[in-house]
């Protein structure tokens, strides 16, 4: 049966649109009435973007895991939460029902408590994707901890960046963790952190490979040893903290335009409103259906579409420790079939990667069970969108392509499956509740309102993509630099969120995302600084100067190029070039490695000193004659240079 704000016609689509934009306060405290609250709101909203200052429910006070786990053990406590496969196909499955899950939560909760952590606390989460990462989050959730996970690819430098910044006084990780064929060791990379982290009190470590490991006394202690002492104390429920509706629910870093990293802040009731309202539209949830969300819970998709949206709802969330392509192409599938998935939501870049593969891993795969089919972390091309269409969903699967950021805590513009109609590389049409605005270079408005409201234009029109009205899950401020957070997004434009998302508007007031138009890449779903990559580069001994940009890539969608001036060529440019990208990933992560590296003697530049990545981006992209005005460079013949040596 569906809730009652779940919209299940293209009518009801309009209708609920409609009234978003004429009161939104009433559409949004209608929904909200449905969720667990010790105290209803004084105000529903206070917002200006100008400061930025945004707060929904003020003076509600609620626990988020009361409404993803409470309410289901009074009234489904059998059925599964969490289901879990391991990245060994041999490895036996887990399922945890909303009952084992509370309990595995509330003994955790105890296992914080018992260790100092208090409401308000920031813990660094750095775990395989296993059931106890998703168990240590909500725990955090539950005694009022600020969560801050970092995804299990980053670097020592990357941690403890991440750590100092947002004050965590105890880390959670393992000892190691299983991708593919690969044995990662974390709690080593933790412990290199950490040696720029005095503050770090105590790091609680879970036994997943059984990984060599040193302890360090009065610092480190297993999660096992910790859940044996609260078993041992007779230890069960733990009552949920009382939370402000706009305490801090979680920071969650993301890469911006300068090298440091920024920590997105969520609040607690307004995300959970929007993750749930948008989980259960946007895939059209119904009971008792398995939602296999493929990202990792160390970026957003993971928090609001395997940890919050679903539990909110009640729903059973899929995790997956390991990969698509291990140990064969058919890993997905196999899952499929093994646990009767019903929504499958991925990213494209794990589409074309398997399209590499043709269609032989799908044969003899019973797929019948999925009735929807979903994108995330990047625009889809039309080829991967009808290769998954045909090929995985066999013709008769729905495509959500879902556009939404970090920053935006949940989807905000999609079809709703099945509901809304869909268009192969358009995201489509806005969530009611989001109201989209294009802007020009200028920061002029040229096209506001969509399908629903009657407000278009006659062609396809292109320009900069904005939000017009604040939504419950906007982001409330950058961790420790609140004017990092009005500069980014809500300086460039008066009164809009500015995304730093190209796009353009067809005649029916479909949106199609186009790409950043700021400084940051995209690759494989994750979005990563130009200035973080070209820091890391600089970090080599002899790199004088470089400077990265995107460039078309067949399977991430964007690969990462670097021009690089370098100081002396004793060595080989292939060993060159291995030890840049070691260095890279040392100090950030193997995400963020440049696919291409080519060497030069200088860069183009104003005479101001500004490198012209305009032109740079063009090369990489293979553009060679129609570079622009080069006129106001201080050395033009660097460009003929560069072009002679393009990769």
């Amino acid at each position: 049966m569906a809730v009652p704000y779940q919209i299940t016609s293209y009518k009801q689509y309009q209708e609920a649109y409609h009234k978003s934009v004429e009161n939104p306060e009433q559409f949004w405290a209608d929904i909200a009435d449905h969720f667990v609250w010790h105290k209803k709101w004084d105000r529903l909203l206070d917002w200006n973007f100008s400061e930025p200052k945004i707060e929904w429910f003020a003076g509600g006070k609620l626990n988020i895991t009361e409404n993803c786990l409470d309410r289901w053990v009074k009234t489904q406590p059998d059925q599964p939460a969490i289901i879990w496969e391991s990245n060994h196909p041999d490895e036996q499955h887990r399922i945890l029902s909303y009952k084992e899950l509370n309990d595995k939560v509330c003994q955790f909760s105890h296992v914080l408590k018992s260790n100092g952590v208090k409401k308000g606390d920031r813990i660094c989460i750095y775990m395989p994707m296993v059931p106890e990462l998703a168990i240590a989050v909500l725990a955090c959730a539950r005694i009022g901890a600020i969560h801050s996970v970092v995804f299990g690819g980053f670097s020592a430098q990357s941690i403890s960046d991440r750590i100092l910044d947002a004050g965590c006084s105890l880390v959670i990780t393992a000892d190691g963790c299983f991708r593919g064929n690969k044995t990662i060791p974390l709690k080593s990379v933790i412990d290199e952190a950490l040696l720029s982290c005095p503050q770090v009190e105590r790091v609680i470590v879970l036994t997943r490979t059984g990984t060599a490991v040193s302890m360090q006394k009065g610092r480190d202690i297993w999660w096992e040893d910790e859940i044996r002492k609260v078993e041992a104390e007779g230890k069960t429920d733990f009552p949920a903290e009382t939370m402000d509706a706009e305490d801090s629910l979680f920071i969650l870093y993301t890469s911006g335009s300068t090298g440091k990293p920024k920590g997105v802040v969520h609040s607690c009731a307004g995300y959970m409103v929007y993750t749930n309202y948008s989980f259960l539209n946007v895939f059209q949830y119904r009971p008792g259906e398995v939602h296999f969300c493929t990202a990792d819970i160390g970026w957003i998709t993971g928090h609001s579409y395997i940890v919050y949206g679903p539990l909110s709802a009640g729903a059973t969330s899929l995790m997956f420790e390991g990969i698509p392509t291990w140990p064969d192409a058919s890993r997905f599938w196999d899952i499929v079939e093994k646990f009767r998935v019903n929504i499958l939501y991925t990213a494209p870049t794990a589409i074309r990667s398997l399209m590499a593969f043709g269609t032989e891993p799908l044969e003899g795969k019973d797929l019948s069970s999925l009735r929807l089919l979903g994108t995330v972390g990047e625009p889809i091309n039309e080829e991967a969108w009808v290769w998954y269409h045909n090929h995985v969903g066999k013709g008769r699967c729905e495509i959500v392509d879902t556009w939404w950021q970090t920053e935006t805590g949940g989807i905000m513009i999609s079809n709703l499956g099945g509901v809304t109609p869909a268009k192969p590389t358009f995201a489509t049409l806005p969530l009611p509740g989001i109201q989209p605005m294009l802007v020009d270079e200028k920061g002029e408005i040229i096209a506001g309102g969509d399908a629903s409201a009657g407000i278009l234009p006659e062609n396809t029109i292109s320009g900069n993509l904005c939000i017009k009205f604040p939504w419950p899950s906007a982001i409330r401020t950058t961790w420790g630099d609140h004017e990092r957070c009005r500069t980014n997004y809500f300086s460039a434009c008066e009164n809009l969120y500015f995304t730093g998302d190209g796009c353009l508007r067809d005649s029916n007031g479909f949106y199609r995302i186009t790409g950043r138009v700021d400084d940051v890449l995209n690759v494989s779903g994750h979005r990563i600084g130009t200035a973080e990559v070209e820091n890391a580069i600089n970090m080599h001994s002899n790199v004088v100067e470089s400077a990265v940009v995107g460039y078309p890539h067949d399977i991430k969608g964007q690969g990462i190029y670097a021009y690089v001036i370098f100081r002396g060529h004793e060595e080989s440019e292939m060993h060159i070039r291995q030890d840049i990208v070691a260095t890279v990933s040392r100090i950030i992560g193997a995400i963020a490695k440049p696919d291409k590296i080519q060497f030069v003697s200088g860069l183009p530049k104003t005479r101001s000193g500004k490198i012209m990545r305009r032109i740079l981006r063009k090369i990489a992209e293979g553009e060679t004659e129609n570079l622009g005005d080069t006129t106001t460079l201080l050395d033009p013949s660097v460009v003929e240079e560069i072009l002679r040596g393009r990769l």
